[in-house]
């Protein structure tokens, strides 16, 4: 079964794009409660870096309803992509029902993942940043002096956090294929029957 070149019946298109906008919607959620949190810890980190990105979008609203925008429009396609995989796994094989509930267990599993490798980012930035060290010097000060950042250290607490989440993100995204994958093999046929048949796309 290839995850990128579809087989699958026409039929299942559909559930496959519904869970994978249901993705999208949790992702996007997340995005915006985790920027909520990062914003708190460094204003700059998206005034003065994020806002090159996304300057597009910033409409001259409260600060706080421009991260929201940026941490919903930096994640949604990536819960898209997570539930297109997702449930390439489950919906060929698995009744509707079934295959949506394994799929949003998935998804739990991918972003308990990304928070604890993001509270892994903070305690690296904490670390970095601890009292007695120097975190404006090396090649820090000058990135964030590039970006006109005053507050370093808060710059890159935030840095740390949003880098251990993308890392996360992918460990996520891996783990919940996996788990997904075994307990279709494994479970699947034992409690729901032989699986569906699975018909090439052109049928």
């Amino acid at each position: 079964m290839s995850l990128l070149y579809p087989r699958f019946k026409l039929s299942l298109l559909p559930l496959m794009a519904w869970i994978g906008v249901q993705g999208a919607l949790i992702a996007g959620a997340y995005g915006i409660l985790h920027d909520q949190i990062t914003y708190t810890i460094s204003r700059e980190y998206f005034t003065e870096f994020k806002a090159e990105q996304f300057r597009y979008m910033d409409f001259g609203w409260p600060e706080r309803v421009y991260t929201a925008q940026i941490g919903f429009l930096a994640t949604w396609w990536v819960g898209f992509i997570a539930g297109w995989f997702l449930a390439r796994l489950a919906v060929p094989h698995l009744p509707e029902k079934v295959a949506v509930r394994w799929c949003r267990q998935a998804f739990v599993v991918l972003i308990a993942v990304a928070a604890v490798a993001g509270l892994v980012g903070a305690g690296v930035g904490w670390w970095v940043t601890r009292p007695g060290t120097d975190p404006s010097a090396g090649d820090w000060q000058e990135f964030a002096h590039s970006y006109g950042v005053r507050d370093v250290p808060g710059f890159i607490r935030a840095a740390c956090i949003h880098n251990g989440s993308y890392i996360g993100a992918l460990l996520g995204l891996t783990g919940a294929c996996f788990w997904l994958r075994r307990r279709v093999r494994g479970l699947g046929e034992t409690e729901m029957g032989p699986p569906r048949a699975v018909a090439t796309a052109e049928s």
